[in-house]
């Protein structure tokens, strides 16, 4: 029903937020990884949101970009997971880290969100192991081409150096987090990218 609202972001609170938009205030509940995204009261802001109808509640979730609204309608599709329960997995775990996980199975990183057994860990990896790709994480790796107006899309460097890292014994936080923090262009290599990350983490 209500696809996004944009307007002045009026509050800030630990779970949610009120947007203020044609005189009206929404209240929207958001992971903490969104609350350490957004900008200043009293700025614009565009929340992505999902509009959840209960017996005894009506509520508004947001997000900043439609594929992490994406893995939101995603999670609470898997049996056993409420709209609560997915923002607070959510919140403990980046929606790229959380597509990571699924990806490559790591049922142990999804069941340190509260409330998330193994079981349920499984389950999520289970059900969503065909529906989340390794281009939705990789979105952010993108360049403006010089002189363009386009994006080139060198997500697949990315992700080989993310695995690189990986299979070094870091874990898929780390290291979807670090190779994020490299700026990568079209003439890189994955090593190239491996060796910038690398470099990253020696700082840390």
């Amino acid at each position: 029903m209500i696809s996004y609202v944009k307007g002045s972001l009026t509050e800030k609170f630990e779970d949610s937020v009120i947007v203020e938009a044609g005189g009206i205030g929404y209240r929207i509940f958001v992971p903490t990884s969104v609350l350490e995204h957004l900008p200043k009261t009293g700025e614009t802001v565009k929340i992505y949101t999902y509009f959840s109808v209960r017996e005894d509640a009506m509520s508004l979730y947001g997000f900043l970009s439609r594929q992490d609204l994406e893995m939101f309608r995603q999670l609470i599709g898997v049996n056993g997971v409420g709209p609560k329960s997915a923002l607070g997995i959510l919140s403990a775990l980046s929606p790229d880290v959380l597509r990571l996980a699924v990806i490559s199975g790591d049922a142990k990183a999804i069941s340190k969100a509260p409330g998330v057994g193994s079981k349920t860990a499984q389950r999520i990896i289970l059900d969503l192991k065909d529906k989340v790709k390794a281009e939705d994480i990789l979105d952010g790796y993108t360049e403006p081409i010089s002189g363009h107006g386009e994006v080139s899309n060198v997500g697949a460097i990315g992700k080989e150096a993310i695995e690189a890292l990986t299979a070094l014994g870091y874990s898929a936080s780390e290291a979807s987090g670090v190779v994020k923090k490299v700026t990568i262009t079209e003439s890189m290599t994955a090593e190239d990218v491996l060796k910038a990350a690398l470099k990253h983490l020696a700082f840390l």
